[in-house]
């Protein structure tokens, strides 16, 4: 049987005022899934991935990887495998470094960062090129551009490829398209979803947008106080309709 990638066991988080975030949720990730997560404001969409990235410890329960528990595993060693593109473009970069040097950064994702080796030869920036051609959003025409300087589009672009340049064993995008404009949004998520599939990628996305939720990913969550209240895959998941999914944000 496939082991999972990442498995919560009765994984609860209860701050200080007694309230409970995350409530004994289990759930296991696989490889390979594509998972978009939909909730209500405060149903524990972010504290589960601040939870799964360990920036956010349990108050009981565990966390494992690949079968090895990392409940107690910091955040930092946490980068070896997983990656995480947030909802503001203005995380993930360094607004000074031009594009390019911001892909050379990430290719040290998980390993102990110098001030060596980070020569941009011809080779890297022919392969910077091609690695930024794939967003369509004209961003391999400013590799040389500090990224402080993009759009918002193109900062989120560059984030997403800086977090996956390096295969990671999960991707966490949490609502990494909410900030962007319609059309900027659907381009980033067509590109996010070639990614995925093609490079075998597995990945949680938090989205309010529930036709982003219903057309791309294998497998859909839905949050509830804490707990996941749906948890569909393939073809039940292609059978839901956004009538459907709205009878979960019904208080």
């Amino acid at each position: 049987m496939t082991k999972p990638v990442i498995s919560l066991k009765d994984a609860t988080v209860t701050v200080p005022n007694g309230t409970t975030i995350l409530n004994k949720m289990n759930l296991d990730i696989y490889p390979e899934d594509f998972i978009t997560v939909l909730g209500t404001n405060g149903a524990g969409k972010s504290t589960l991935f601040n939870v799964i990235s360990g920036d956010l410890p349990l108050t009981s329960g565990s966390v494992s990887h690949d079968g090895e528990d990392i409940t107690q595993v910091p955040a930092v060693k946490r980068t070896s495998f997983l990656a995480r593109v947030f909802q503001d473009p203005k995380l993930g970069t360094a607004p000074r470094m031009t594009v390019a040097e911001n892909l050379l950064l990430a290719e040290k994702r998980g390993s102990r960062r110098t001030l060596k080796n980070r020569k941009l030869t011809s080779e890297k920036l022919e392969h910077y090129y091609e690695l930024t051609k794939t967003m369509g959003n004209n961003l391999e025409d400013r590799l040389q551009t500090a990224t402080g300087s993009l759009s918002g589009g193109q900062r989120q672009a560059l984030s997403f490829l800086m977090a996956t340049q390096v295969k990671p064993g999960l991707l966490l995008l949490d609502e990494h398209t909410a900030a962007l404009d319609p059309k900027t949004s659907d381009q980033l998520m067509a590109a996010t979803n070639h990614q995925v599939k093609d490079n075998h990628l597995t990945a949680l996305m938090i989205t309010h947008n529930l036709k982003d939720a219903l057309r791309y990913g294998n497998r859909l969550i839905v949050l509830n106080s804490g707990q996941i209240v749906l948890d569909v895959k393939d073809q039940e998941k292609d059978a839901l309709t956004e009538a459907d999914l709205l009878n979960y944000f019904v208080h």
